[in-house]
Order: structure tokens, then sequence, then C-alpha cells
């Protein structure tokens, strides 16, 4: 499998831009997320960079975000982005299994909701060529925290919300892969 991972550092405040371009181009153009366009427009999204280190380091950035979400009402959501080149997908599944479980004891099931993201996103039994891993692949490893009681409001209003998924599997294909590939390589692409 060919990686989509980048295999160079780049300074924190170009990463930055390259996963808000992902939101703006991808997650809000595509409307992959519905809920995604407020808190752009809003400006209630947190863009957090965590040097490269070890996984302890990777799960206490990660803690001091809810911590942050804990005191900061301004703040709806956080994307923690891990650009380091050597978390491949199979690294990564190992850091959400374990960040999911320093979250469960530190008391934080049903407070925040956490949701992945990484450049080689690939669901369980699909191939790595199925444009619907795009619904879940970003520039970089993203480790996104959502506050959950925002998540029920939203959902409330919102028709059909169980539809999300699939619809968002069902427009990747129909935009295909190739369409998916070079939306996200576009992210890299600043003006």
């Amino acid at each position: 499998m060919s990686s989509n991972l980048k295999s160079e550092l780049c300074a924190p405040e170009l990463v930055i831009k390259h996963c808000q371009k992902w939101v703006e181009s991808i997650i809000v153009r595509f409307n992959i997320c519905p809920f995604a366009k407020a808190e752009l427009q809003q400006q209630t999204i947190d863009y957090h960079v965590v040097a490269t280190g070890s996984f302890e380091s990777y799960v206490a950035a990660l803690m001091a975000q809810c911590q942050l979400l804990d005191t900061n009402q301004s703040i709806s959501t956080s994307l923690v982005i891990y650009p380091d080149p050597q978390l491949d997908f199979h690294c990564y599944l190992e850091l959400l299994s374990i960040s999911e479980q320093v979250m469960t004891d530190a008391g934080y099931d049903g407070i925040y909701q956490l949701a992945s993201f990484h450049p080689d996103y690939c669901f369980g039994g699909a191939s790595d060529d199925a444009a619907a891993n795009y619904t879940n692949r970003a520039p970089y490893p993203v480790l996104h925290l959502i506050r959950e009681a925002q998540i029920t409001q939203v959902l409330a209003d919102f028709l059909k919300p169980e539809q999300i998924p699939h619809r968002n599997i069902e427009f990747t294909r129909r935009k295909g892969f190739d369409k998916m590939a070079e939306a996200l390589a576009d992210c890299y692409k600043l003006k």
C-alpha cells in the first residue's frame, strides 16, 4: 500500500493551514460534516499541532485539549493534529484505542466524542483505493474532540442524522477515488 502520509515535517503554522484548507474544501464544501460550516464561520474550531514524540506525549496532548475544552466554552471542537511521518495508519489505530481508553478512565465518556482521521484511513473490509475512505482521510493524523452536548443539540434539528455516514459514502463513491485523492492533495497547496 502506498502512503498519503507526508514524509517530511512541516512547521506547525503550515500544518494548521493544511488542515484549515481540508476543513473548508472537503469537510464543509462536500458537506461531510453538516455541522462543521457553522463552527468554521463562528471560528470555534481549535487546531492544535502536537510535536513528534511518543504515544505517551500524544495522549497527554489530547488530554490537555480535553482540559482546555473543559475551561473554554468558546471552543466548540478541537482538532488535535499529529504530523509525525512515522505515525502510519496501524500505529494511529493503536493511538486511537489508547486515547479512547484514557478518556474513558478520565471520565470523559458522554462529555467528548473522539472522531478519527488519517491520510491513509481505510475502513475495515474496504480496499485501500475505495473512495469512501476519504470521508475519514485528512492531510495528517487527527484526533477530533467534539462536545457531545453540542452534537446532541444539533442532531435534534437534523432530519435523519443516522443517514449522514451512508450519504457521505455514496457521495465519495459518485465523486470517485481520483477526484477525492486530488481534493485531499490540494490541501497541501496554499496560495
